[in-house]
């Protein structure tokens, strides 16, 4: 099948033809129909195959002309990195459409993108709280919107997006297309189709964790973070076979003391991104990657959906994650439109069940092979590595550590006191031998008649 078959516009044609496109993958295949009928759609395939234009082509079709201020296309993705790849490949296939075409995040100015807003829009991308942002400030009205598109919803409910997705719902039309496409499906996702969606299309195009078939993938099993790093410096240093490595770790502090020890090595040839750095560098770190400016490029789980690049030679799993469906979101920027690719999985003694969990997921098992006897095995280890001793007894602590030194001393007499409740409290006490309250005068002047 070729885009011929998919009965597309001119435009659309153009567009693609510059684009050198020709053979649409399955899922855009699978999808075009589907979507393009309006019924409400929930698409289930790999990372990198396309999905964007799966449901992109046949809302473009359909989208006809206008000049009201309103959008009628909606699409939600969950990171920022997301929103501008996705704005740029709207805007690739637009580029004989007469549309427009806006994407709005959070940690940027709110009050330029309501002056954008303003000016009319045709289709808006956004993340969920910056979108919800501007619907409560009244800018963005909502009422004609006529597709939604919900992208990456996996890792959008991953990220505790979920509330901010039911406020959205609330103050979209209930007559709408909603689109869905993700990587996964979870339970969370089906919880969300079951709520929301009416009588869905489910294709389903690679079940959630066959590797894909161009992807070449091998392991090492390394005893720490320092012979990582040794191991890692052995294998960059042939700049020919890893001319762009993308290099994934488990967290925020390990991004960056990778980061400092690559750059030590490989001077001007490394980038990072996490969520703890700033727009404008999260972007030119992208962009320097891109371009070629540098070569590596380390990065968190959660920046893997937000990553569209091409000619990623490697992706080096530098830590081992948790969750089998990140392994398989990682190694899915490589071998991308058909290309070869090679991924590379270090794992310590401690990351061993995690390895066995992704094999088990992809039923195979990952080649393996030997540190060579020239790399390092350091004994150095990280704070994260190293075991965590409870003192039981020390017999070099002396018996009198605990006394207190010569600075020590009793408090004053008046500061001895100790509060007991009030001095009304207890002198009731001691007068009718139980204690008494002052709203209970009536009961203490019946008793004094009594007497």
């Amino acid at each position: 099948m070729t885009f011929k078959d998919l009965n597309l516009n001119t435009p659309l044609y153009n567009a693609l033809d510059d684009l050198g496109f020709e053979t649409p993958t399955p899922i855009q295949a699978e999808s075009f129909n589907v979507v393009a009928s309006g019924k409400d759609v929930v698409g289930i395939a790999q990372t990198g195959t396309g999905k964007t234009y799966a449901y992109m082509l046949p809302i473009l079709k359909n989208l006809k002309y206008s000049r009201q201020e309103n959008p009628r296309v909606l699409v939600l993705v969950p990171t920022r990195e997301l929103v501008v790849q996705v704005v740029n490949e709207i805007e690739k296939l637009s580029k004989y459409i007469n549309n427009r075409v806006l994407g709005v995040y959070g940690g940027t100015n709110i009050n330029t993108q309501k002056q954008a807003v303003a000016q009319g829009l045709d289709i808006l991308v956004a993340t969920p709280g910056r979108l919800y942002d501007l619907a409560v400030s009244r800018v963005l009205q909502l009422k004609s919107i006529q597709k939604l598109v919900i992208d990456e919803v996996d890792v959008m409910l991953d990220l505790g997006f979920r509330h901010q997705l039911m406020n959205i719902f609330d103050i979209l039309p209930e007559r709408r297309q909603n689109i869905m496409f993700s990587a996964t499906m979870t339970t969370d996702v089906d919880e969300l189709i079951t709520d929301f969606f009416i009588n869905p299309t489910k294709i389903s195009i690679a079940v959630s964790g066959t590797p894909l078939e161009n992807i070449t993938q091998l392991r090492y099993n390394v005893p720490n973070f320092y012979t990582k790093v040794n191991l890692l410096e052995d294998l960059l240093a042939d700049k020919d076979t890893y001319s762009r490595v993308l290099i994934f770790v488990a967290y925020k502090r390990m991004a960056d003391r990778l980061f400092d020890k690559l750059e030590e090595l490989f001077p001007s040839q490394t980038c990072v991104i996490h969520s703890n750095k700033t727009q404008n560098y999260r972007l030119r770190s992208i962009e320097q990657f891109r371009e070629g400016e540098h070569r590596l490029l380390v990065t968190t789980d959660v920046m893997a959906r937000g990553l569209d690049i091409d000619d990623v030679s490697h992706v080096i799993n530098f830590d081992t994650p948790d969750y089998p469906e990140n392994y398989m979101h990682r190694i899915g920027r490589t071998g991308r439109a058909e290309r070869k690719g090679q991924s590379i999985l270090l794992s310590t003694e401690k990351e061993q069940d995690s390895r066995e969990r992704i094999e088990k997921l992809m039923q195979m098992q990952i080649g393996v092979l030997e540190i060579p006897e020239y790399v390092e095995i350091s004994k150095e280890l990280i704070e994260e590595e190293r075991d965590v001793i409870k003192e039981r007894y020390n017999p070099t602590k002396r018996s009198g550590d605990n006394i207190p030194g010569p600075a020590f001393h009793e408090k004053k007499e008046k500061n001895q006191k100790v509060n007991l409740g009030g001095s009304y409290r207890r002198e009731m006490a001691k007068k009718y031998k139980k204690p008494k309250t002052r709203g209970d005068k009536n009961a203490n002047r019946r008793k004094k008649k009594r007497r």
